[in-house]
């Protein structure tokens, strides 16, 4: 019988957690069928590769707030619950979002009147103050306001900047921190590596520090595909945010393989062009050429990660399994996308070793 002790460190790593988790969280987006418990196999990859996770569709407050006055917290009772019972740590998304968002915030009276700034602001603080103090103790940080900034790095012209302009990105984060003084809180973003938008939100989280406000950290999504974003522009962002003392969080991230149909970019999820054969070309499965280029742009964006490991404070996967993820539908629906580490049977795809080997 060969003891444990002789083993050789690789053979005893068993997933990305035992390896990743000495520098940062690592987790997955998880949507309500597997936080229901209906999918043992996602349970099964949760337990042996992740330690936090966040909630796809539960927590977004068009869920949680259909009607004014009304709060339902069924279902993401059921995620923290699901999440305690397999030790994983849990990441609130999100309190301020204009997408996803009920309609009856923005509107007053039956004749559908935009809402003053002073109801909106009265509904907004309300909703974040119900929210994080319903899980107050048990969420361990809150992304606070969600894509607020332009690729331009103006503020994007939503609902909340219309009515309330820039102050409602304080108001939010105040109000979180009130609701739970112990919890964590971050603002977050997409296409993060261009000049115009890290300097926007470098110059955001320095003015909400400057008013003494918390913010712990910077999320970047980094919904990325083959050949976006400028891994060197990556890079930069990474250091800018960590230059302006917050943690950087890569929080949604998954890679593309699929063509891009013209005018397509970012991760604006009102984004939507009509279905053609030829934006879809693997629904047999990958070549190998390109799962080589799948692979390669993997351990690119890992080797990014580890160089960076003492500026990164968590990496989550937006999603868990190819089948389960939303670039299958987004931003084209009806489409065999192939974006995350683990395939449509949750099982690991062999460039997760090769992951787990950079951080031994």
């Amino acid at each position: 019988m060969l003891c444990m002790a002789m083993l050789p460190l690789a053979a005893m790593a068993q997933g990305l957690k035992d390896a990743i988790g000495k520098y940062a969280l690592i987790g997955a987006a998880v949507n309500q069928w597997q936080s229901d418990g209906q999918v043992p196999e996602a349970t099964k990859v949760l337990k042996e590769h992740f330690n936090c996770a966040v909630a796809e569709n539960c927590m977004k407050s068009e869920t949680l707030a259909p009607a004014e006055g009304m709060f339902d917290f069924r279902v993401a009772d059921k995620f923290v619950k699901y999440c305690e019972q397999n030790n994983l740590k849990i990441i609130g998304h999100c309190l301020v979002w204009h997408s996803q968002a009920p309609d009856w915030w923005f509107t007053a009276g039956y004749n559908a009147s935009p809402a003053s700034k002073e109801l909106l602001r009265e509904r907004m603080v309300k909703h974040i103050k119900t929210v994080v103090g319903h899980f107050k103790g048990q969420v361990h940080g809150w992304d606070v306001v969600n894509e607020a900034i332009e690729d331009d790095g103006s503020f994007r012209k939503s609902p909340f900047f219309n009515l309330m302009g820039e102050e409602f990105i304080e108001i939010a984060f105040r109000a979180a921190h009130e609701a739970d003084p112990d919890a964590e809180l971050y603002y977050n973003d997409y296409s993060m590596a261009g000049q115009a938008k890290r300097e926007a939100v470098c110059r955001l989280v320095k003015k909400l520090k400057a008013k003494g406000l918390r913010i712990d950290g910077v999320g970047m999504q980094s919904h990325n595909g083959l050949d976006y974003p400028n891994l060197a522009e990556y890079e930069k962002s990474i250091d800018a945010f960590a230059a302006c003392g917050v943690k950087v969080m890569i929080t949604e991230l998954d890679v593309n393989v699929l063509p891009n149909p013209q005018q397509f970019g970012g991760a604006d999820v009102a984004q939507n062009f009509e279905y053609q054969q030829k934006l879809n070309p693997y629904t047999n499965g990958l070549p190998a050429e390109k799962q080589r280029e799948l692979d390669a742009r993997w351990l690119s964006l890992f080797k990014i990660y580890y160089k960076h490991r003492s500026q990164i404070s968590r990496i989550n996967l937006w999603g868990i399994s190819d089948g389960g993820s939303w670039l299958n539908g987004w931003p084209i629906a009806g489409r065999t996308n192939y974006p995350l580490l683990f395939d449509r049977q949750y099982q690991p795809k062999p460039i997760v070793k090769e992951i787990i080997k950079l951080y031994q």
